[in-house]
């Protein structure tokens, strides 16, 4: 079967039915072949076993491309009504399992906050379930969290896991294009299957022999592709770009720095990172156009300090100037860390990579599989040039990481994050990139820029819409023009509220500084992480926007309260 098909919306099922059977497959022959609790010989022993199976260590070598896109037909999504059909769904009787995705019939719930309390299981006509908050939470009440018998396994499973297909957010329906949250694929969720059952825990070599040597060969791959001519560089797994946020600044605050500087566009993580490390504030530079003005940075920035840049903003996508301001950062003695978390899978693409340019140049970086790589959360990942940086995640614990079991040659995993216990996530990302190679990986990521780029130029032409801009990777901003027409910015606000409530779609919002003066104005948002959709998908949910507003416009007009 081909790696490039998802994990949800229609046909997932059937996708996933035939995949993990492969998997368990593969992990019952693995169980009989280790014949004991752990695999014989050591860490030299276990790594010998990959070569031989696979060849020398190529985690990230490029394969072919995985063929043709898929074309997933689907209904909406998320569940239609909002939080309160949602609510409603959870007391509405059992239906089979394969009434799951079906009941929805759309990315969700509809029904809003006041929808009854059948409306969660009823027909969905869109991403979400309808009805908000307040549907989710109706009477009678849904099945206890906690009961004192149990009702078995299989109806256990029957049960919620009706209740969480027909009521969640469905990222693999096209209306459903809020936030950088990915419709998984189908061999990432099939190999999770897997490293569940098997539960390696990650910070110790005895409970994770064959986890941790994955890990070591695929995290070096990943290193090499964020920096190809460096000596010596290294990477870890976090939980994402927060985490790894957090890591950026730690590694600078190890080496005596006290002050981080960032773009007025940054992620608010990179702000809670000094918070929690007890750093200053970020110094905040200014902006144009979503970049960080290098000017602005050189006329601010103090030598012995950290400058964090953003390659792929949560707003719009865009990417800062980054070889300019790498060169800012040397002239004036300062470290950099990028956050790559959205823009960094574009590296396994040539068509894409030179967007990346400068990236090479910094002192870390952070990456996100969860985004473009098709990942279930959490896939992150950080990157620094230099391996002996990550040496200040070292921690000694004897339990876990005696210094004569080191020094036998037990690798020391306490060392690789600022966790203790933590899943072996790097699993799936490695099975995804050997189903894929990096290249049928970048193929995807191109696919989507380009999906985003003709529904822009469809912004551009509908008379109802006005575009941000051009996308530089998958996120298109837009508002509609009756907003710009009354000035009304609550307008922009309400017409996402609508179309949550109604189960239509589920759009973002930005705040960006585009109004008279530089003033800030709320734009509707487009993240459009579906690798297999076309433009022609999303035609319709640019006319709800528009239709939505105008409708919007009008009872506000209506309304008792409006002036």
């Amino acid at each position: 079967m081909r790696g490039d098909g998802l994990a949800g919306g229609n046909g997932g099922a059937e996708r996933l039915g035939k995949l993990i059977p492969a998997a368990l497959r593969g992990m019952a022959a693995g169980v009989a072949e280790r014949g004991g609790p752990v695999p014989a010989g050591g860490p030299a022993a276990v790594a010998a076993a990959l070569v031989a199976e696979h060849g020398e260590p190529a985690a990230l070598v490029a394969e072919p491309a995985a063929p043709a896109a898929l074309a997933v037909e689907r209904g909406g999504p998320v569940p239609a009504g909002g939080p309160a059909a949602v609510a409603a769904a959870l007391v509405a009787e059992p239906a089979a399992p394969a009434a799951l995705v079906a009941e929805r019939g759309g990315p969700v719930p509809a029904g809003g906050p006041a929808a009854p309390p059948a409306a969660l299981v009823a027909e969905r006509s869109g991403p979400v379930p309808a009805g908000g908050p307040a549907a989710l939470v109706a009477d009678p009440a849904p099945p206890a969290a906690l009961p004192r018998h149990g009702v078995g396994a299989e109806a256990a499973l029957e049960e919620l896991c009706r209740l969480l297909a027909a009521g969640s957010a469905d990222p693999a329906d096209p209306a459903c294009a809020a936030h950088l949250h990915c419709p998984p694929l189908a061999v990432s969720v099939a190999a999770d299957v897997v490293a569940s059952a098997l539960n390696p825990s990650m910070d110790s070599w005895d409970q994770a022999p064959v986890a941790s040597e994955l890990e070591r060969e695929f995290t070096a791959g990943i290193a090499r592709l964020c920096y190809p001519g460096a000596a010596s560089p290294d990477a870890v797994v976090t939980t994402g770009g927060t985490e790894s946020n957090l890591l950026g600044l730690l590694l600078a605050r190890e080496t005596g720095i006290v002050q981080s500087f960032c773009g007025a566009n940054a992620h608010h993580s990179v702000a809670r990172a000094a918070w929690l490390l007890g750093l200053p504030a970020p110094v905040v530079v200014p902006c144009e156009g979503d970049r960080m003005l290098p000017d602005a940075l050189a006329a601010v920035l103090t030598p012995g300090s950290v400058v964090v840049a953003t390659a792929g903003t949560t707003n719009t996508g865009t990417l800062d100037p980054l070889p300019e301001i790498a060169a800012v950062c040397r002239r004036a003695g300062a470290r950099l860390h990028v956050d790559a978390a959205y823009g960094g899978t574009a590296l396994c693409s040539d068509v894409l990579r030179p967007k990346l340019a400068g990236l090479d140049l910094a002192d870390s970086v952070a990456l996100d599989l969860h985004k473009f790589g098709w990942q279930p959360v959490a896939a992150g990942l950080f990157a620094a040039r230099e391996a002996a940086d990550l040496a200040s995640l070292t921690v000694r614990a004897e339990y876990l990481n005696a210094d004569d079991d080191t020094e036998a040659g037990l690798p020391d995993l306490l060392g690789r994050s600022i966790r203790t216990s933590r899943r072996p996530d790097a699993f799936r990302m490695a099975v995804t990139v050997r189903a894929l190679g990096t290249d049928g990986l970048g193929a995807l990521v191109e696919r989507c820029c380009a999906t985003a780029a003709e529904v822009a130029r469809r912004v551009e032409a509908h008379p109802g819409l006005r575009l941000w801009g051009v996308p530089e990777l998958s996120t298109v901003v837009l508002r509609p023009v009756v907003a710009d027409e009354t000035g009304d910015d609550d307008l922009v606000a309400r017409v996402r509220r609508a179309l949550l409530e109604a189960g239509t779609a589920v759009v973002g919002r930005a705040t960006l500084p585009t109004g008279p003066g530089g003033a800030a104005q709320l734009w509707l948002k487009l993240t459009l992480l579906h690798p297999h959709t076309t433009a022609d998908d999303y035609a319709p949910l640019l006319d709800h926007i528009a239709a939505t507003a105008g409708a919007e416009l009008v009872a506000g007009r209506e309304s008792p309260v409006a002036s």
